[in-house]
């Protein structure tokens, strides 16, 4: 019971086949857009049989479940590459904050390394330290 069969090859589906039409003037396309309404008075002004009739509404709701099948397929698709686009937007933002921090941080390394420096240089001068100053 089937309907799908996956090409190992391609990693594609293939839809099978549905039996014949019952009716052979109206087509797939039709009958899936026509109304509920529209389709009951068209099989019963032909003269179909219940038989018939039955085959028809059940091929319409193949038809109708191929096709939100496959939106669902395309919508989620379509979800997964905008989440990976959201995902390596994410990375690339993190990497340029993580290279600012690692900035920043060297940025603090020399500037304390220049106030210690200052410090001592005060020291050995003995020139006076506000207090506060020499235990930074």
């Amino acid at each position: 019971m089937a309907e799908h069969k996956r090409d190992r090859r391609s990693s594609t589906y293939s839809q099978a086949p549905l039996s014949p039409c019952p009716i052979p003037d109206i087509n797939d396309d039709d009958l899936v857009r026509v109304s509920v309404r529209d389709l009951n008075r068209t099989l019963k002004m032909r003269g179909l049989t219940r038989e018939q009739i039955v085959l028809m509404k059940q091929r319409r709701r193949t038809l109708k479940n191929r096709g939100y099948a496959a939106s669902c397929r395309i919508k989620r698709i379509e979800q997964k590459d905008t989440l990976e686009s959201e995902k390596t937007n994410e990375w690339q933002t993190m990497e340029i904050i993580h290279e600012e921090s690692e900035m920043t941080k060297r940025e603090i390394v020399n500037w304390r390394k220049k106030y210690d420096a200052l410090l001592d240089f005060a020291r050995k001068n003995k020139i006076p330290i506000p207090p506060g100053m020499d235990s930074c």
